[in-house]
């Protein structure tokens, strides 16, 4: 389990991103940086903990985590959330609680990993291809 989900990631395509950003309350000077960088995505696993890192040239952040298991995570806002994620074959659910809950479902197949994001109903969807 995991070995679709490995690897590096670029982003292709992005729709409705500032009006999630706005909708989990990141304000404006840090959504206009955001919507202009074009992140990278490593996906790791060692044992059962993966790695995801996500940097750009505005930041580098990384989370470890087990799934299945509440772990403490700094989004790339700032905002310390609580979060869990879970697996179902090739989908990894990543849930986040702060006063607001979000949820990023990321999809992967051979060729690029497909992430759905939602706050209080706004949706965006962000399309990142594999490069390795």
């Amino acid at each position: 389990m995991g070995d679709l989900i490995v690897g590096k990631y670029k982003l292709k395509s992005s729709d409705n991103f500032d009006a999630f950003l706005k909708e989990m309350g990141v304000g404006l000077a840090l959504r206009t940086v955001a919507k202009t960088t074009t992140p990278t995505v490593t996906i790791k696993k060692e044992g059962d903990e993966f790695a995801i890192e996500t940097s750009s040239t505005f930041k580098t952040t990384e989370i470890k985590f087990e799934c299945g298991k509440e772990f403490d995570e700094t989004r790339q806002d700032g905002t310390k959330v609580k979060s869990i994620v879970t697996l179902d074959g090739n989908t990894m659910v990543h849930k986040q609680t702060n006063g607001k809950e979000v949820e990023f479902v990321r999809e992967f197949t051979a060729d690029a990993m497909s992430v759905k994001s939602t706050c209080n109903n706004v949706l965006c969807t962000r399309v990142y291809e594999r490069v390795k």
